[in-house]
């Protein structure tokens, strides 16, 4: 069960489905530039796909394979489903964008250059973190790495977030796909999950009740259970609301 997480945060939002999962075998990466990861490799979601890739086939070893990835992570979850479309078994997209924001991209460049300083005060942290569903017992190593963390760095991130969209090969992946996505979230993102579920079979997707971007750090005890009954049974919550492919 391979846990990819979104730009912000890294490994340690998983904690929680890590303790809930552990009769699985749990793998836990930072993505490049973030986070412990730091072997001098630059971010894009290809290079971090192909990376995975090489990881999943070295350890999976025939056995099944889970990916779990959230916005950002759901995004490179993408992009490995379209260069492998035989190699995971089971996939959760959570929250990817998949609609580019080219007016937003010429953009990130300098307001971030503007705002970078921000970054390192506090108050703008924790209001950043709630956004993000972070609590209290988060909350220090969110800003211990978000102060780390080289402007150059967030620029790259923002920007692969903000042209990502589904490639080419997509519709060709053989695993099953859960797609979900938060009812308080921009209309964006429920346009961008609409767009997954129409582009593959095998996708089933629904729009989580009550919830902004970050169901798994929101409701943990849900979101492990929503993961557990699908890959068991292929049953999803009653509170979820199923994303019509003829939307």
């Amino acid at each position: 069960m391979l846990f990819l997480h979104g730009g912000g945060v890294t490994g340690w939002m998983w904690d929680k489905q890590v303790q809930f999962f552990m009769h699985y075998h749990c793998i836990v990466p930072d993505l490049p530039e973030q986070g412990k990861s730091d072997d001098g490799t630059y971010f894009s979601i290809k290079n971090s796909a192909e990376k995975l890739i090489e990881l999943v086939q070295e350890k999976a070893d025939g056995k099944q394979v889970i990916v779990i990835g959230f916005s950002l992570g759901a995004q490179v979850t993408i992009q490995m489903l379209s260069m492998k479309p035989e190699l995971i078994d089971y996939a959760m997209i959570n929250s990817a964008l998949v609609r580019p924001m080219l007016w937003v991209k010429k953009w990130i460049s300098p307001s971030i250059k503007l705002t970078f300083p921000l970054i390192k005060n506090q108050s703008f942290s924790r209001i950043q973190a709630r956004t993000l569903y972070i609590g209290k017992d988060n909350f220090e190593i969110y800003y211990k790495e978000t102060c780390q963390m080289k402007s150059d760095t967030l620029i790259r991130i923002l920007e692969e977030n903000m042209s990502f969209e589904i490639p080419d090969h997509f519709h060709e992946a053989r695993a099953q796909i859960l797609v979900t996505v938060g009812e308080k979230e921009k209309a964006v993102m429920k346009k961008s999950a609409i767009d997954i579920v129409q582009r593959n079979p095998n996708c089933i997707g629904m729009i989580i009740p009550n919830i902004g971007h970050g169901l798994s750090l929101a409701n943990p005890a849900f979101f492990n259970q929503i993961i557990k009954d699908w890959i068991a049974e292929g049953r999803i919550p009653k509170e979820g609301k199923l994303i019509n492919r003829s939307h």
